[in-house]
């Protein structure tokens, strides 16, 4: 953060003739100052994150926070001289230590060591590490931003709850990782076995359920505050402040989600340099498995989630539009924005059961999706792959094609009684994502016209993948993944 301080003004001397007091004024900025200037505070003072606010206890509050926070025993009424200074250059941003466990040892231990055991234990002080940083940014997100934007009123407890969920909740889980990971430090810095801990352990993060399946309705909350000049200026204060390591408010919210599809490379990292015969290979190829079906089960109430916040999301012109299938739905296999032959910008939801055509629209400051046309059930959908130039787009979209009015990267959706409703003539921005919506459509509907699955049948679930990335995945038997296109959204894509 930058501190800027009206110019001091250099006492003129009786004995001077009549100056120019503007020529004057200009003069002293281009001259610098010799007078310091005190720096601003660091990680934890919020005193400089305050928005100004013509509320008068919320001043007062603030003033009188800066002064605890400056330690000068001043009352807040007492007029201070300001210092004189030029634009102070902006504090680094705090950055994370990033010493390796070979550098720790001294050259003597470094020698009794292998090569395989020193990249075993770089693995497990990787583990530890992880595990500490993600402990200081859980709380740093308390204490920079939750507990300041409620004192200060910027935003509501409910509002807060909404986006933070129970993060404080999960810190002493991370610090019993640490503190079991401590213990089994020998006296030399190695840790002799690990798989055990981790075993044990990684079921307890299932407790994340709840926070991932929150995170689609968190970030859309937070965007809408966002909106609030109060909000937009705490949150630039803090990403201008040295401890936010110009992160923003999300990223650090967003570092759970990160931090868990990191635990089965990590893991897999450790048995990599685990010799064969070791206690730990065992435990560790179960910490895996388990870590995994972890992953996958939070994926999959992720799914659902996330599918359920959409069809909430809709708005329906018509009661013939609610079609009983969407009701159905538990998982949103893709969705993004397309154009119709029109021009018009649709965004079009492809539901496990039905394909779902819309149009953003804003009520009362909530964003939904209206419901465009009839939706078309799965198992009616014809798809027709057209090739560029096949049609003529109109509307404001003609005249963005090199070839006239002939489009490119478009496809037709229809149903197979044509007496149920109209076709669709769907244009994407390029051809990657044109192949994308076709291989999910192509899925969707070869999963529709199978038996339905049985609970004791085999399934691949892609919830790794899905934390991953941050996109929307869905479960398919093993011989439906090739070439499955999982999500589209902002230019975000995957094949697998």
């Amino acid at each position: 953060m930058v501190a800027y301080d009206e110019p001091c003004v250099v006492p003129i001397k009786r004995t001077l003739q009549k100056i120019d007091y503007q020529n004057q004024t200009y003069k002293e900025l281009e001259e610098p100052c010799t007078k310091r200037v005190r720096p601003l505070g660091r990680v934890t003072s919020l005193a400089n994150l305050i928005s100004p606010v013509k509320n008068g206890v919320v001043r007062r509050f603030g003033q009188t926070l800066q002064a605890s926070f400056r330690g000068d025993g001043r009352s807040p009424g007492v007029p201070q001289q300001k210092p004189c200074s030029k634009a102070v250059a902006p504090t680094p941003p705090k950055r994370r230590n990033s010493t390796l466990w070979s550098e720790t040892l001294d050259v003597h231990q470094k020698g009794t060591f292998s090569t395989k055991e020193i990249k075993r234990q770089e693995a497990i002080f990787e583990l530890s590490r992880g595990e500490q940083d993600l402990i200081e940014d859980l709380k740093l997100a308390r204490k920079a931003y939750h507990d300041p934007m409620l004192k200060l009123s910027i935003m509501s407890e409910e509002e807060l709850t909404a986006i933070f969920g129970d993060l404080d909740a999960y810190i002493p889980l991370h610090e019993d990782l640490l503190a079991q990971l401590a213990k089994a430090t020998g006296p030399d810095g190695t840790v002799g076995q690990i798989g055990k801990i981790v075993v044990d352990w990684l079921p307890r993060l299932n407790a994340y359920r709840a926070y991932c399946s929150n995170q689609l309705a968190a970030k859309a909350l937070l965007d809408q505050k966002k909106q609030d000049p109060r909000v937009q200026d705490f949150l630039q204060r803090c990403l201008e402040s040295p401890f936010s390591r110009k992160l923003d408010l999300w990223s650090f919210l967003d570092i759970p989600r990160s931090r868990l599809v990191k635990y089965p490379l990590l893991l897999k990292e450790i048995l990599r340099h685990t010799p064969p015969d070791h206690p730990d290979t065992a435990s560790l190829e179960q910490a895996i498995s388990i870590i995994q079906a972890v992953l996958a089960d939070i994926n999959m109430k992720k799914g659902e989630s996330d599918c359920q916040y959409y069809i909430d999301k809709l708005e329906y012109l018509d009661d013939r539009q609610k079609d009983p299938h969407i009701d159905q739905c538990k998982s949103l296999l893709c969705h993004g924005e397309l154009r119709n032959k029109s021009g018009t910008k649709l965004h079009v939801f492809l539901f496990t059961e039905v394909l779902v055509l819309t149009r953003p629209v804003t009520r009362n400051d909530r964003h939904c999706f209206q419901v465009y046309r009839q939706p078309i059930p799965v198992q009616d959908l014809v798809l027709e792959d057209l090739q560029d130039g096949d049609v003529r787009m109109g509307g404001s979209f003609r005249g963005a094609f090199i070839n006239a009015d002939k489009a490119k990267n478009i496809f037709r959706v229809r149903f197979q009684d044509p007496s149920q409703g109209q076709s669709h003539t769907l244009q994407v921005n390029d051809i990657f994502h044109k192949q994308q919506w076709l291989n999910c459509l192509r899925t969707a509907m070869s999963t529709q016209k199978d038996s339905p699955l049985h609970e004791n049948e085999s399934l691949q679930t892609l919830g790794v993948i899905d934390l991953w990335f941050g996109l929307r995945l869905h479960t398919f038997r093993k011989s439906d993944l090739g070439g499955v296109f999982i999500d589209i959204t902002n230019g975000k894509m995957i094949i697998l």
